[in-house]
Order: structure tokens, then C-alpha cells, then sequence
């Protein structure tokens, strides 16, 4: 299947046709495993808005610190303490005494919460649909066991306005596996009405390469077009079980994106009867407008109009170990992957 998979993408011998792999990992993945030295000088690839850290806006940051300076005990995913936010970053407000946690999941933040009831604990709830069923089993969790002192700070992205606010940015989406399995196809097989092709992709060596050699065989018969390259875990009806469980503690809402900006509807924040939960009701948290770096490319990246090397910061003030922008702070962005993995492998 390799074999084979191989030998459609490296003679594929037709017209130049533009990629963008939405999610942060598999850019990552495509690199590590040398497939993109594998595509013809004519198949161009193109990263996307698929790294959540990466699509958080930079006022999410200010208000994180806003409340650790409030005396809150924030707990975040590792990538988020070291995200640039309009002055400072999470990491930079623990130097300076803020109460600043790296958890691995909500639950550890919403147990933490049970055994410091002192503590005002707050978690950062960032990601999209594959992360939000923890987010809300751990708030559900909290209210019925009466645990007052936990909330979360949202900033939950979902991806379908985000295809509709890309369309045209590339020829072909790889669309997210991990998404797919919670939402299920509907909206992908929708979009090709209006124009919009793409391929679900898994994230071995084996299942990118399967997606790739769909799309540059369907690609030439000129007709838009959906497959689901990663079977094995997405079905077309996606996770009933996750869906409900989004529905009866989560609420669409409008939500700001890097590079993006504020898509209509692709956000989730709680229903009213969780809003004891929601740290900006909570704490009062005020309208934090933010002030990104003037001279981060990061939302020109994020939407597919530049290449992270084109950036004049990248490799130079901006570095894995000094990061400028998020792109180049998550494991998933795709400035890390360039630097790490370099633009010609």
C-alpha cells in the first residue's frame, strides 16, 4: 500500500494544485516522516489555522494573566505559559509570583480545585471539537459535586466556519482525523458543493500517504470531491456521544481567531445554568482588546498567505527558544515545524 501510495505522488504529472493540511499535527507529522519530499515541484503545501494554541487570540493570553494577577491559580496545557500576550506572557507572570499550573487534562485542574478549596482555580479551555467533551465532562462534574471554586476560562474553536473563511485559500483541504471523529463528515461532504474538495487523513507515514495519493488522483478528474481516508476512526455520523454531551453544557458562540478574526458561530462558550463556571462572568473579567506583535506574521500563517520562513522575525528574533508568536511556541505550529524540521525536507 506504501509502495504504491508513493509511486501515484511521484508521478503525478498534473496541474499545480495548492494543499493545506488544516491541522498543526499533521504539518508536523508531513514533515518528520520526509513526505514533502516525495510531492512534485508542482503540488504546493500550505498550513492552516489547525493549531489551537496558534488561533488563540492574543487578549485570551491578557485575560489569563489578567486573572492570575488577581490572585487566581491558572491551569493550562504547557504550550499556553509561553505564548506571547500583549506585554507578558504566563510564563513571565509566574516570575513574578502568579499561581501558574501545568495540567495535563481539565479533570487534573478540576481535582486540584477538590483539594485546594482555598484556591480560586481557573483552566484555560482552548482547542477545538476533539478537546471540549473533557472540558465539559469536568464542568458538569464540578456542578453536581458542588465544587464553587473551579471554572473555566474559554476560548473552544469548532472548525466548519473556519472551511467556509478558507475557501479559496487552497485547492484541497486535509481535513483533521481527530475533528472528523467527534463531528462526523456532513459538513466536509457539504462544502464540496460549493467548490471546496478535501480528504480526512489519519497520521501514520502510511495513512498520509493514502490521503495524498487520493487527492492528487481525484484532483485531476476536475470535479470537487470528500473522502474519508481514515476509516478506522471516522464515521460519518462522528461521535453521538461526544455531540450530545457538547450540546447539553456548551452553546455556540462568536469567536475571535488569529489571523482569522471573528468568525460568526465558531466558538462555544457555557449555557447560562453553567455560567457559575464561565471565569469571565465569574471574576468579571473586562473586554481586553490586546495588541499582537506588528511584526509577527503569525495570522498571515495561519491563513495560508505566507510561509513561516518568509517571516522576517523567524529563525532570527524568533526561536523555539524566544518565541515571538505562537506559531513558533506549539508543538503544533507551523513556524516550530519549519524550524525544527527545516523548509526543504
Amino acid at each position: 500500500m506504501i509502495e504504491k501510495a508513493k509511486n501515484i505522488i511521484q508521478n503525478y504529472n498534473g496541474k499545480p494544485l495548492r494543499i493545506m493540511e488544516v491541522c498543526g499535527t499533521h504539518t508536523h507529522e508531513i514533515f518528520r516522516l520526509g513526505i514533502r519530499s516525495l510531492l512534485p515541484r508542482q503540488v504546493d503545501l500550505i498550513s492552516g489555522p489547525g493549531c489551537p494554541v496558534c488561533v488563540t487570540p492574543v487578549n485570551y493570553i491578557d485575560k489569563a494573566i489578567y486573572l492570575a494577577q488577581k490572585g487566581c491559580c491558572i491551569c493550562t496545557f504547557g504550550d499556553l505559559v509561553r505564548v506571547p500576550g500583549s506585554e507578558s506572557s504566563l510564563a513571565q507572570a509566574r516570575a513574578q509570583g502568579g499561581d501558574i499550573k501545568t495540567v495535563y487534562s481539565p479533570e487534573d485542574a478540576m481535582l486540584y480545585a477538590t483539594q485546594h478549596p482555598e484556591k480560586k482555580v481557573v483552566f484555560l479551555a482552548v482547542g477545538f471539537e476533539t478537546t471540549v467533551p473533557a472540558v465539559c465532562i469536568a464542568v458538569d462534574s464540578a456542578k453536581k459535586n458542588g465544587i464553587d471554586n473551579f471554572s473555566v476560562l474559554t476560548a473552544h474553536k469548532t472548525m466548519p466556519a473556519a472551511y467556509e473563511a478558507l475557501k479559496g485559500s487552497a485547492d484541497v483541504f486535509i481535513y483533521p482525523g481527530h475533528v472528523n471523529a467527534i463531528t462526523g463528515n456532513a459538513v466536509c461532504k457539504e462544502l464540496t458543493k460549493q467548490g471546496v474538495s478535501g480528504v480526512v487523513a489519519g497520521f501514520t507515514a502510511e495513512e498520509l500517504l493514502m490521503a495524498f495519493a487520493v487527492i492528487l488522483t481525484l484532483y485531476e478528474k476536475d470535479t470537487p470531491f470528500f473522502k474519508n481516508c481514515y476509516t478506522s476512526v471516522v464515521k460519518d455520523e462522528g461521535n453521538i456521544a461526544a455531540q450530545k454531551l457538547i450540546n447539553k453544557i456548551m452553546t455556540p458562540c462568536d469567536s475571535t481567531w488569529r489571523g482569522l478574526g471573528v468568525i460568526k458561530g465558531s466558538g462555544l462558550m457555557l449555557k447560562s445554568e453553567y455560567s457559575n463556571y464561565d471565569a469571565m462572568i465569574k471574576y468579571d473579567v473586562p473586554d481586553i482588546k490586546g495588541s499582537p506583535n506588528p511584526a509577527c506574521k503569525c495570522a498571515d500563517i495561519l491563513m495560508g498567505k505566507c510561509k513561516p520562513p518568509q517571516c522576517p522575525l523567524f529563525g532570527k528574533v524568533c526561536t523555539p527558544l524566544k518565541p515571538v508568536g505562537a506559531c513558533m511556541v506549539s508543538g503544533e505550529g507551523a513556524c516550530s515545524a519549519y524550524y525544527q524540521y527545516g523548509e526543504n525536507l
